[in-house]
Protein backbone atom coordinates (compact mmCIF):
# COMPACT_ATOMS: atom_id res chain seq x y z
CA UNK A 1 0.00 0.00 0.00
CA UNK A 2 1.40 3.69 -0.87
CA UNK A 3 1.98 5.99 1.80
CA UNK A 4 0.09 9.39 1.63
CA UNK A 5 1.73 12.67 4.24
CA UNK A 6 -1.26 14.95 4.14
CA UNK A 7 -0.39 18.34 5.84
CA UNK A 8 -3.04 20.64 7.82
CA UNK A 9 -5.06 17.61 8.36
CA UNK A 10 -6.38 19.13 11.43
CA UNK A 11 -8.59 21.48 9.08
CA UNK A 12 -12.46 20.61 7.74
CA UNK A 13 -10.77 19.91 3.90
CA UNK A 14 -7.55 17.81 5.84
CA UNK A 15 -9.47 15.41 7.82
CA UNK A 16 -11.90 14.69 4.89
CA UNK A 17 -9.28 13.88 2.71
CA UNK A 18 -7.72 11.94 5.59
CA UNK A 19 -10.68 9.40 5.99
CA UNK A 20 -11.06 9.25 2.58
CA UNK A 21 -7.39 8.12 1.43
CA UNK A 22 -7.36 5.96 4.74
CA UNK A 23 -9.85 3.46 2.82
CA UNK A 24 -6.87 3.01 -0.23
CA UNK A 25 -3.45 3.56 0.94
CA UNK A 26 -1.58 3.88 4.84
CA UNK A 27 -2.06 8.01 6.06
CA UNK A 28 0.30 9.91 8.12
CA UNK A 29 -1.01 13.54 9.09
CA UNK A 30 1.16 16.69 9.89
CA UNK A 31 -0.68 19.87 11.31
CA UNK A 32 0.87 22.44 14.01
CA UNK A 33 -2.85 22.39 15.47
CA UNK A 34 -2.61 20.56 18.90
CA UNK A 35 -6.03 21.38 19.39
CA UNK A 36 -8.23 19.22 17.38
CA UNK A 37 -8.50 15.62 18.47
CA UNK A 38 -9.31 12.43 16.27
CA UNK A 39 -10.40 9.54 18.34
CA UNK A 40 -8.62 6.73 19.13
CA UNK A 41 -10.37 5.36 15.77
CA UNK A 42 -8.56 7.44 13.03
CA UNK A 43 -7.78 5.59 10.97
CA UNK A 44 -4.12 7.00 10.46
CA UNK A 45 -1.11 8.80 12.19
CA UNK A 46 -1.15 12.43 13.07
CA UNK A 47 2.07 14.60 14.05
CA UNK A 48 2.02 17.45 15.59
CA UNK A 49 4.55 19.38 13.87
CA UNK A 50 5.07 23.26 12.50
CA UNK A 51 6.00 22.72 9.00
CA UNK A 52 8.60 25.68 9.63
CA UNK A 53 10.38 23.19 12.22
CA UNK A 54 13.36 20.96 11.50
CA UNK A 55 11.06 17.89 13.66
CA UNK A 56 8.56 18.03 9.96
CA UNK A 57 11.76 17.54 8.50
CA UNK A 58 12.50 14.55 10.63
CA UNK A 59 9.10 13.23 9.68
CA UNK A 60 9.56 13.35 5.86
CA UNK A 61 12.70 11.21 6.44
CA UNK A 62 11.49 8.85 8.50
CA UNK A 63 8.18 8.21 7.20
CA UNK A 64 9.30 8.23 3.19
CA UNK A 65 5.57 8.93 1.81
CA UNK A 66 5.33 8.15 -2.14
CA UNK A 67 2.54 10.96 -2.37
CA UNK A 68 2.10 14.38 -0.28
CA UNK A 69 -1.31 16.32 -0.05
CA UNK A 70 -0.35 19.55 0.58
CA UNK A 71 -2.96 21.68 2.17
CA UNK A 72 -1.40 23.63 5.57
CA UNK A 73 -1.98 27.34 4.41
CA UNK A 74 -3.44 30.00 6.86
CA UNK A 75 -7.01 31.32 4.77
CA UNK A 76 -8.18 33.59 7.34
CA UNK A 77 -6.89 37.26 7.83
CA UNK A 78 -6.71 36.91 11.76
CA UNK A 79 -2.80 36.31 11.83
CA UNK A 80 -0.56 39.44 10.66
CA UNK A 81 0.59 39.38 7.33
CA UNK A 82 4.07 38.27 7.85
CA UNK A 83 3.01 35.90 9.49
CA UNK A 84 0.73 34.55 6.64
CA UNK A 85 3.17 35.15 3.82
CA UNK A 86 5.67 32.94 6.30
CA UNK A 87 3.70 30.16 6.61
CA UNK A 88 2.29 29.94 3.06
CA UNK A 89 5.18 30.61 0.79
CA UNK A 90 7.81 30.38 3.05
CA UNK A 91 6.51 26.83 4.79
CA UNK A 92 5.65 25.53 1.07
CA UNK A 93 9.47 26.18 0.06
CA UNK A 94 10.31 23.75 2.38
CA UNK A 95 8.33 21.27 1.69
CA UNK A 96 8.68 21.43 -2.09
CA UNK A 97 12.81 21.21 -0.83
CA UNK A 98 12.00 17.72 1.22
CA UNK A 99 10.05 16.40 -1.64
CA UNK A 100 12.63 16.36 -3.50
CA UNK A 101 15.27 15.47 -1.43
CA UNK A 102 13.14 12.41 0.16
CA UNK A 103 12.16 10.72 -2.94
CA UNK A 104 8.39 12.15 -2.93
CA UNK A 105 6.99 10.27 -6.42
CA UNK A 106 3.43 12.69 -6.38
CA UNK A 107 2.53 15.81 -4.68
CA UNK A 108 -0.87 17.43 -4.78
CA UNK A 109 -0.80 21.20 -3.75
CA UNK A 110 -4.48 22.84 -3.32
CA UNK A 111 -4.20 26.33 -4.64
CA UNK A 112 -7.42 28.47 -5.41
CA UNK A 113 -9.22 29.81 -7.97
CA UNK A 114 -9.33 32.96 -6.12
CA UNK A 115 -5.46 33.25 -7.53
CA UNK A 116 -6.93 34.43 -10.96
CA UNK A 117 -8.46 37.82 -9.11
CA UNK A 118 -11.72 39.35 -10.14
CA UNK A 119 -11.50 41.83 -12.28
CA UNK A 120 -13.96 43.32 -15.04
CA UNK A 121 -11.80 41.82 -17.60
CA UNK A 122 -11.90 38.23 -16.79
CA UNK A 123 -13.59 36.43 -19.68
CA UNK A 124 -16.38 34.18 -18.69
CA UNK A 125 -14.39 30.66 -18.31
CA UNK A 126 -10.85 31.23 -17.35
CA UNK A 127 -8.55 28.28 -18.14
CA UNK A 128 -5.36 27.35 -16.41
CA UNK A 129 -3.05 29.10 -18.72
CA UNK A 130 -5.03 32.64 -17.49
CA UNK A 131 -2.35 34.69 -15.83
CA UNK A 132 -3.06 35.12 -11.85
CA UNK A 133 -3.72 38.58 -11.29
CA UNK A 134 -5.17 38.55 -7.52
CA UNK A 135 -2.46 40.63 -6.12
CA UNK A 136 -3.34 43.21 -8.48
CA UNK A 137 -6.77 44.15 -6.50
CA UNK A 138 -6.53 42.12 -3.74
CA UNK A 139 -2.64 42.09 -1.67
CA UNK A 140 -4.02 40.88 1.03
CA UNK A 141 -4.12 37.50 -0.33
CA UNK A 142 -0.90 37.86 -2.67
CA UNK A 143 0.85 34.89 -0.74
CA UNK A 144 -1.98 32.39 -2.63
CA UNK A 145 -0.72 33.66 -5.70
CA UNK A 146 3.18 33.21 -4.93
CA UNK A 147 2.44 29.54 -3.44
CA UNK A 148 0.96 28.92 -6.67
CA UNK A 149 3.37 29.97 -8.66
CA UNK A 150 6.34 28.28 -6.75
CA UNK A 151 4.52 25.02 -7.38
CA UNK A 152 4.15 25.95 -10.80
CA UNK A 153 8.17 26.62 -11.23
CA UNK A 154 9.04 23.04 -8.97
CA UNK A 155 6.60 21.43 -11.56
CA UNK A 156 8.95 21.85 -14.30
CA UNK A 157 12.03 21.64 -12.09
CA UNK A 158 11.61 18.51 -10.37
CA UNK A 159 9.64 15.93 -13.36
CA UNK A 160 10.76 13.43 -11.21
CA UNK A 161 8.14 14.56 -9.02
CA UNK A 162 4.72 14.16 -10.34
CA UNK A 163 3.00 17.78 -9.40
CA UNK A 164 -0.75 18.68 -9.71
CA UNK A 165 -1.72 22.00 -8.54
CA UNK A 166 -5.45 22.29 -7.95
CA UNK A 167 -7.32 25.51 -8.42
CA UNK A 168 -10.76 24.59 -6.59
CA UNK A 169 -13.67 27.36 -7.02
CA UNK A 170 -15.55 28.50 -3.58
CA UNK A 171 -15.92 25.42 -1.25
CA UNK A 172 -18.82 24.96 1.04
CA UNK A 173 -19.30 22.15 3.55
CA UNK A 174 -20.07 21.59 7.37
CA UNK A 175 -16.40 21.19 8.17
CA UNK A 176 -14.67 23.98 5.81
CA UNK A 177 -14.47 27.35 7.04
CA UNK A 178 -14.05 29.30 3.76
CA UNK A 179 -14.59 33.18 3.50
CA UNK A 180 -17.42 32.34 1.07
CA UNK A 181 -19.35 30.19 3.75
CA UNK A 182 -18.88 32.52 6.62
CA UNK A 183 -20.48 35.28 3.65
CA UNK A 184 -23.24 33.36 2.90
CA UNK A 185 -24.39 32.24 6.19
CA UNK A 186 -25.22 36.15 7.40
CA UNK A 187 -28.39 37.21 7.57
CA UNK A 188 -28.29 40.35 5.82
CA UNK A 189 -25.29 39.67 3.10
CA UNK A 190 -24.00 43.40 1.48
CA UNK A 191 -23.77 43.17 -2.29
CA UNK A 192 -22.90 45.56 -4.78
CA UNK A 193 -25.42 47.78 -5.85
CA UNK A 194 -25.77 47.25 -9.79
CA UNK A 195 -23.64 43.99 -10.27
CA UNK A 196 -24.52 40.30 -9.86
CA UNK A 197 -21.97 38.03 -10.84
CA UNK A 198 -21.71 34.34 -11.50
CA UNK A 199 -20.35 32.29 -9.07
CA UNK A 200 -19.30 28.68 -8.95
CA UNK A 201 -19.51 26.43 -5.73
CA UNK A 202 -18.00 22.90 -5.07
CA UNK A 203 -18.90 20.45 -1.83
CA UNK A 204 -15.87 19.53 0.54
CA UNK A 205 -16.42 16.10 0.16
CA UNK A 206 -16.41 16.29 -3.51
CA UNK A 207 -13.06 18.47 -3.56
CA UNK A 208 -11.40 15.42 -1.07
CA UNK A 209 -12.61 13.02 -3.87
CA UNK A 210 -11.14 15.81 -6.37
CA UNK A 211 -7.35 15.25 -4.45
CA UNK A 212 -7.75 11.80 -4.04
CA UNK A 213 -8.41 11.79 -8.13
CA UNK A 214 -5.34 13.73 -8.88
CA UNK A 215 -3.36 10.87 -6.62
CA UNK A 216 -4.84 7.82 -8.47
CA UNK A 217 -4.50 9.21 -11.81
CA UNK A 218 -0.55 10.33 -10.93
CA UNK A 219 -1.34 13.66 -12.16
CA UNK A 220 1.02 16.43 -13.32
CA UNK A 221 0.12 19.90 -14.03
CA UNK A 222 -2.15 22.84 -13.59
CA UNK A 223 -6.08 21.83 -12.72
CA UNK A 224 -8.96 24.09 -12.57
CA UNK A 225 -11.63 21.79 -10.34
CA UNK A 226 -15.15 23.68 -10.84
CA UNK A 227 -17.72 21.59 -9.65
CA UNK A 228 -21.62 21.11 -10.28
CA UNK A 229 -22.17 24.34 -12.11
CA UNK A 230 -22.59 28.31 -11.87
CA UNK A 231 -25.52 30.85 -10.88
CA UNK A 232 -25.69 34.83 -10.03
CA UNK A 233 -24.70 35.53 -6.76
CA UNK A 234 -28.17 36.56 -5.77
CA UNK A 235 -29.22 32.91 -6.47
CA UNK A 236 -26.97 31.62 -4.39
CA UNK A 237 -28.12 33.86 -1.28
CA UNK A 238 -31.67 33.28 -1.70
CA UNK A 239 -31.11 29.36 -2.10
CA UNK A 240 -29.29 29.72 1.51
CA UNK A 241 -31.58 31.69 3.53
CA UNK A 242 -30.06 35.12 3.35
CA UNK A 243 -31.23 38.57 2.50
CA UNK A 244 -29.29 40.29 -0.25
CA UNK A 245 -28.41 44.28 1.05
CA UNK A 246 -27.44 46.48 -1.76
CA UNK A 247 -24.92 48.71 -0.96
CA UNK A 248 -23.51 51.55 -3.43
CA UNK A 249 -19.99 50.82 -3.84
CA UNK A 250 -19.05 54.29 -2.52
CA UNK A 251 -19.80 53.52 0.61
CA UNK A 252 -19.48 49.26 0.75
CA UNK A 253 -15.48 49.46 0.19
CA UNK A 254 -14.66 52.13 2.69
CA UNK A 255 -17.11 50.92 5.65
CA UNK A 256 -15.36 47.76 4.72
CA UNK A 257 -11.91 49.07 4.77
CA UNK A 258 -12.57 50.65 8.58
CA UNK A 259 -14.37 47.60 9.97
CA UNK A 260 -11.66 45.34 8.85
CA UNK A 261 -8.85 47.95 10.46
CA UNK A 262 -10.68 47.44 13.72
CA UNK A 263 -11.31 44.07 13.51
CA UNK A 264 -14.85 43.84 13.65
CA UNK A 265 -15.32 42.42 9.52
CA UNK A 266 -13.44 39.75 8.62
CA UNK A 267 -12.62 40.25 4.94
CA UNK A 268 -10.18 43.36 3.54
CA UNK A 269 -11.83 45.82 1.13
CA UNK A 270 -10.27 43.69 -1.45
CA UNK A 271 -12.45 40.73 -1.35
CA UNK A 272 -15.68 43.28 -2.62
CA UNK A 273 -14.46 42.62 -5.64
CA UNK A 274 -15.13 38.46 -5.58
CA UNK A 275 -18.94 40.15 -5.16
CA UNK A 276 -18.48 42.51 -8.51
CA UNK A 277 -16.56 40.41 -10.88
CA UNK A 278 -16.80 37.18 -12.22
CA UNK A 279 -13.86 34.69 -10.95
CA UNK A 280 -15.32 32.03 -13.00
CA UNK A 281 -13.33 28.90 -14.58
CA UNK A 282 -13.17 25.86 -17.01
CA UNK A 283 -12.47 22.51 -15.55
CA UNK A 284 -12.15 20.99 -18.99
CA UNK A 285 -8.86 19.94 -18.36
CA UNK A 286 -9.23 18.34 -15.44
CA UNK A 287 -12.31 16.49 -16.29
CA UNK A 288 -10.39 15.61 -19.65
CA UNK A 289 -7.43 13.90 -17.16
CA UNK A 290 -9.87 12.09 -14.72
CA UNK A 291 -13.38 12.16 -15.99
CA UNK A 292 -14.34 13.64 -12.77
CA UNK A 293 -18.11 14.29 -11.84
CA UNK A 294 -19.02 15.74 -8.62
CA UNK A 295 -21.48 14.28 -7.10
CA UNK A 296 -23.30 17.66 -5.11
CA UNK A 297 -25.63 19.30 -6.95
CA UNK A 298 -25.84 23.37 -6.51
CA UNK A 299 -29.19 22.39 -4.79
CA UNK A 300 -27.58 20.25 -2.56
CA UNK A 301 -24.96 22.41 -1.70
CA UNK A 302 -27.09 25.60 -0.70
CA UNK A 303 -29.23 23.06 1.02
CA UNK A 304 -26.89 22.03 3.40
CA UNK A 305 -25.40 25.57 4.16
CA UNK A 306 -28.97 26.76 4.80
CA UNK A 307 -29.50 23.73 7.48
CA UNK A 308 -26.44 24.74 8.83
CA UNK A 309 -27.58 28.22 9.56
CA UNK A 310 -31.17 27.06 10.90
CA UNK A 311 -28.68 25.08 13.62
CA UNK A 312 -26.49 27.64 14.21
CA UNK A 313 -29.31 30.21 15.04
CA UNK A 314 -30.94 27.53 16.89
Amino acid sequence: MEKVLITGVAGGQGRLVARLAAERYEVVGVDRDQLVSFGDEAPFRVYVVDLMRRKFEDVIRHERPDAVVHLAFVRHFRTGVETRHKINVAGTKLLLDYCAEYGVRQLVVLSSAYAYGALPENPSYMSEDYPLNVSRTYPEVRDLAEVDTLCSSFLWQHPEVRTAILRPVNTLGDSVHSAIGRYLKRRWIPTILGFDPMMQFIHEEDLARAILVAIERKLRGIFNVAGPGAVPLHVAIEETGGVALNVPEQALRPLARRLFGLGLYPFPPGAIDFIKYPCTVSDSRFVAATGFKPKWSLLDIFAQLKAERHRDAA
